[in-house]
This record gives structure tokens, C-alpha cells and sequence, in this order.
């Protein structure tokens, strides 16, 4: 299969993965296994990042991660891998799991069907944002992407979360 195929979620579909504090999967629903192509022995214990598209911009990640590390819960459209080099688009809920005493566990990632109107617009940013990388340093790529991003939003005039609902809400 070619790079070029991609798996589509249905309408009412979910995915859902919880990961230890390292983001090393420790639960997969079986259509998440289905769909990324990988049997439950090949992923838990493994990095999420498995299933990292090289069209995703690290700028992207340094958001989840930031937005993570502040106790709150991400939203974002998330371009996959599969194992067999196909790919999908989800629209992404990563939520800080807590144990009991208040301590983080992991993360618990709910997934589902993204608004293709919005993922046109996305795609363009983050192309862009991986021009952005490679004209940069590895260490310096994810911040500058960033805040290029940052820059976008900004001239939206209005908040990431609030792009978010406009997108989610666009006619498909």
C-alpha cells in the first residue's frame, strides 16, 4: 500500500488509546488497532508516537504537549500513519488521566471523524509550518513552527479553541 491511501473513520466511529505518563500506550479499543494496523502486542508498551505521520509538524506536538503540561485538555486535528504506510486524519481529545490522589497516570485519547472542510485548511497550515521546520534547526523547528501557528490564530482574531469550533464547523 502506498503512502497515497488513506482510511477514513465513519461518521460515528471513535478511536481511544490511554498512555502511561511517557505517552507509552497502555490501551487500544480494537478499532484503533484495526485502523492503524498493528495487533495489540505491537503496541502496548510502545511510544504513541508509532503511529507519527511525517506530514505532522512538531510545532503541533509542542502545543499538545504544552497545552497537556498546564493540566488541560487538548483538541487538534492529527494527520496518522498506518502500519502498512497508509494514513488518517482524526480530530484528536487528549485528556490528563489522574489517579486517585491526584497524581497523573497517562493520557486518554478519544479520536473521531474530522471535518475534511477543516482539514483543508489545517493541511495548508501545516505544510507551512514543515517549512518552516526545515529551514530551521531540529531544536529550534518546533518553536518556531509554533509561534508561526501562534501568529495565524492571532490574525483569526480569536482563540485556538475558538478556530476549533469555526473549523469543526464548517459545511463538508
Amino acid at each position: 500500500m502506498t503512502r497515497e491511501h488513506e482510511v477514513k473513520l465513519c461518521e460515528n466511529e471513535i478511536i481511544i488509546t490511554k498512555t502511561d505518563q511517557k505517552g507509552r500506550i497502555t490501551y487500544a479499543n480494537r478499532r484503533f488497532m484495526q485502523i492503524a494496523g498493528y495487533a495489540e502486542p505491537e503496541l502496548l508498551g510502545k511510544h504513541h508516537n508509532i503511529i507519527r505521520h511525517q506530514d505532522m509538524p512538531r510545532g503541533v506536538f509542542r502545543l499538545l504537549w504544552q497545552t497537556l503540561q498546564s493540566k488541560k485538555e487538548f483538541f487538534g486535528y492529527v494527520k496518522n500513519a498506518t502500519a502498512d504506510g497508509g494514513f488518517y486524519w482524526v480530530f484528536a481529545n487528549i485528556t490528563p488521566d489522574y489517579q486517585v490522589d491526584s497524581t497523573l497516570a497517562g493520557y486518554f485519547s478519544v479520536r473521531r471523524r474530522p471535518n475534511y472542510q477543516a482539514i483543508q485548511k489545517v493541511s495548508q497550515w501545516y505544510q507551512q509550518m514543515l517549512t518552516i521546520e526545515a529551514n530551521e534547526t531540529p531544536s529550534r523547528a518546533p518553536e518556531v513552527s509554533l509561534l508561526w501557528l501562534k501568529d495565524q490564530i492571532k490574525q483569526q482574531a480569536c482563540s485556538y479553541d475558538e478556530l476549533l469550533i469555526q473549523l469543526e464547523a464548517l459545511k463538508e
